[in-house]
Order: structure tokens, then C-alpha cells, then sequence
């Protein structure tokens, strides 16, 4: 099923190809320490692309530019692939920042 995406045709599967090792890493950190699931659904939550629902797979993924933007600021490469513990080290980091910004706005 192709999509129209800011006026261009984007297949299905093509929102997947993201950063597909950052979410093997994410996969076995889930499998690895469970406890990291509720970090990784709030980064997924507050990363994810606007109109989410409306595109095939009806993910709440970020897009791949912003993937791609986040890994080049972060490492300098935006075809990097951070280790189990950046990445564990970065979801933790990550709600504790959004936390921090809720009770600031209160």
C-alpha cells in the first residue's frame, strides 16, 4: 500500500527502514532489562512523527530524517549505532529531562 507523504509516494515498509540497528538495540534492551520499557515508550511517545496513525505500520515512530538528525548531533555520524549502554544511559537521561520540564511547568 503506497502513502502520500508531503507530497511524495512512500511505501508501507519504507517508514520502517528508520535506523533498523538502533531498533535491534532497542529490541534486545527491552529483552535484556524490561525495566527499560517504560523509558523506551516515553521516548517513543515523545519522539514520534505527527500523523503517526494515519501511515502504515501505525507506529508511533520518530521519521527517519529525525533519527538521523539525532544520531549525527549525538555521535557526530548520522549512521551510527550507540552501544546497549548509550542507549540505556540516554532513555533513562531522557525521562528524567521530561519530568523535570512537567514540574518546572506547574
Amino acid at each position: 500500500m503506497n502513502i502520500m507523504e508531503k507530497g511524495r509516494e512512500v511505501r508501507g515498509p519504507s517508514l520502517l527502514k528508520g535506523h533498523p540497528p538502533l531498533y535491534a538495540t532497542m529490541a534486545r534492551l527491552a529483552v535484556r532489562r524490561p525495566g527499560l520499557i517504560p523509558h523506551m515508550l516515553g521516548a517513543a511517545w515523545a519522539f514520534r512523527a505527527r500523523g503517526w496513525y494515519r501511515r502504515i505500520p501505525f507506529l508511533p515512530l520518530p521519521s527517519p530524517d529525525y533519527m538521523r538528525w539525532r544520531l549525527e548531533t549525538a555521535f557526530g555520524d548520522a549512521d551510527a549505532t550507540p552501544t546497549d549502554d548509550e542507549t540505556a544511559r540516554f532513555l533513562v537521561w531522557a525521562t528524567e529531562m521530561r519530568a523535570r520540564m512537567r514540574r518546572r511547568r506547574r
